[in-house]
């Protein structure tokens, strides 16, 4: 098969689509669509092939998309756009011979071993294993929560649900914050805390904790107020990654990570300049006895921005994956 394949990286808002050589892994000819432009997945995937020329007999006949909502069943129905469409009915109008279509973190946790060392920020420097579990975790609209480990033959991707574990809160403040999200949502889940949403309740909550008015309307204002200088942006942002430190340190345990902890997201490569001053890295590794065991993990940033293609790209032929 020498016609380049087609990816994708499909969340509420956007479908990023490319094509990759047979044998590669590299995405070429990215193109970003705005999935409320299209009626679905098919049209999306169309209209971006005759963009780039690949259509018609020089069209794709293999393909591998990942999308951010469950994938496990025949149809698959965004959360949040209004795709909806079974993979049978997109292999045979896309004219495929074959078709994945995979979760969006796990195309995350399937990409970062072939994310470049250059677009890695280390947080901690750890022990070098190589054939071990990493963990790869990121806040974003949710919590994405998942493992990648290097078998024989091909990576093996460790898809789990671990944002919807209990949070569990470590000190006077966090009781504090725990109990007016339990006010308002009733079970608090890690990821209730840990995404966008979450960022902007616990900036709201802090400041009624401290009597402060809280001006900022969204994820992005409460980071802007905190880059300001604003005193509970600061102690906002600087809480969230303590408490992501908290949760990512507890993951690692739970999944023997000594491959490596790989922080993606939409969130947190915004707030890079903020982990050397919160209490991300202690709370990794506050662990009790197991704290020499999270201390030795290596902790990185992935900046890649296209992480979630090449993980299409690695699914598509990957033998672990199935169609």
């Amino acid at each position: 098969m020498n016609r380049p394949a087609l990816i994708g990286d499909i969340g509420g808002t956007n479908a990023r689509f490319a094509l990759v050589v047979p044998g590669e892994v590299s995405p070429r000819e990215i193109q970003t669509l705005p999935c409320a432009d299209y009626p679905g997945v098919v049209d999306a995937a169309r209209a971006y092939l005759e963009g780039v020329g690949a259509s018609g007999d020089k069209a794709p006949k293999e393909a591998c998309l990942a999308f951010a909502c469950p994938v496990h069943g025949e149809r698959v129905t965004m959360t949040n756009n209004h795709w909806d469409f079974t993979k049978t009915q997109a292999r045979e109008a896309l004219g495929l011979d074959l078709f994945k279509v995979v979760n969006d973190f796990m195309a995350q946790a399937l990409g970062v071993p072939h994310v470049d060392e250059a677009d890695l920020m280390t947080v901690q420097h750890g022990d070098d294993i190589g054939h071990a579990t990493r963990l790869v975790i990121g806040p974003g609209t949710g919590l994405g929560v998942a493992g990648v480990f290097p078998a024989r033959r091909a990576w093996i991707p460790l898809p789990t649900e671990g944002g919807h574990v209990s949070y569990a809160p470590t000190d006077a403040q966090e009781l504090a914050i725990y109990e007016r999200f339990h006010q308002r949502y009733g079970r608090v889940s890690v990821e209730r805390v840990l995404c966008g949403q979450g960022l902007l309740d616990l900036y709201r909550i802090l400041a009624e904790i401290e009597g402060h008015p809280a001006p900022a309307a969204s994820p992005a204002e409460v980071t802007q107020a905190a880059n300001r200088g604003d005193p509970l942006g600061r102690d906002t942002i600087l809480r969230f990654l303590k408490i992501l430190g908290d949760v990512a340190g507890d993951a690692a345990l739970t999944m023997g990570a000594r491959g490596g902890v790989y922080l993606c997201g939409g969130i947190v490569p915004r707030l890079i300049d903020w982990l050397p001053h919160s209490g991300f890295l202690n709370a990794f590794s506050a662990k009790g006895r197991m704290r020499p065991y999270n201390e030795a993990i290596a902790i990185h940033v992935v900046t890649a921005p296209w992480t979630g293609l090449l993980g299409a790209a690695e699914a598509l032929h990957n033998e672990e994956v199935e169609p």
